[in-house]
């Protein structure tokens, strides 16, 4: 069992661990698929997805907003059309929609009583920012690739997150949805994972790289993690 009681700061990714991505990619993307008479299913889709948006973080840093873009023009490149600029801005435009995951505000209130609560996330300031009400809390600080110029698993956001964040790596448990994203960098650092396994179409992975690591707590959602905390706490 994870000792919570080392711990000060967690740090969290934000979509596809807070925030139910899956749903709004599809509700970006199956619009417009539909409107070319694509038919892909949801595994398909999210593999798709995962290769496309890896691959455009790893060209010159570009904001996330533009990654979104480049991703709907891969799709048509992939299956063979040529995306409008109303539908490659569907995209990043929808996340102003996407909603957290059912448990995800509860979780963090109670986590938040414990611990200083951080979000490291591949995203733009104003696209976070548009996220921010919906999440219940104020975070101690937002963490994001714009800021960085990097995006996770790239060590530059997590440096830059550390200097921020300014305790040491023993005192920092890093908690995300992506092996590939969030938990092989972390572990590369140093930092104590949690691995929040979302039910997901494409088990395992859902719309990132699949990767394999072994966190030091996997659990299926915050819900699980907040209580797996408050339980090691009252028994310390």
């Amino acid at each position: 069992m994870l000792d919570f009681t080392k711990f000060s700061v967690l740090t969290f990714d934000c979509y596809g661990t807070i925030i139910d991505w899956e749903t709004g990619i599809f509700s970006a993307l199956r619009p417009i698929l539909l409107a070319h008479d694509r038919k892909v299913d949801d595994v398909r889709l999210l593999e798709i997805y995962s290769e496309l948006e890896l691959h455009e973080e790893q060209k010159d840093f570009q904001n996330y907003r533009d990654v979104l873009r480049g991703v709907v023009r891969g799709f048509g490149d992939r299956l063979g059309f040529e995306a409008t600029e109303a539908e490659q801005n569907s995209l990043p435009e929808s996340i102003a929609r996407w909603q957290p995951f059912p448990d995800s505000v509860g979780a963090l209130r109670r986590l938040q009583e414990q611990f200083k609560l951080v979000v490291l996330s591949n995203i733009d300031n104003d696209l976070f920012a548009l996220t921010a009400p919906k999440l219940g809390i104020e975070f101690h600080d937002v963490i994001t690739a714009q800021q960085a110029r990097c995006y996770k698993p790239g060590g530059k956001i997590f440096q830059t997150a550390e200097r921020r964040i300014g305790v040491g790596r023993e005192r920092w448990l890093h908690v995300g949805q992506s092996v590939y994203h969030d938990v092989v960098p972390a572990q590369a650092m140093g930092l104590a994972t949690v691995w929040v396994n979302r039910p997901s179409p494409r088990a395992g992975s859902g719309a990132t790289k699949a990767a394999h690591a072994k966190p030091d707590l996997k659990v299926s959602s915050l819900a699980e993690l907040a209580d797996a905390a408050a339980h090691n706490l009252a028994t310390r």
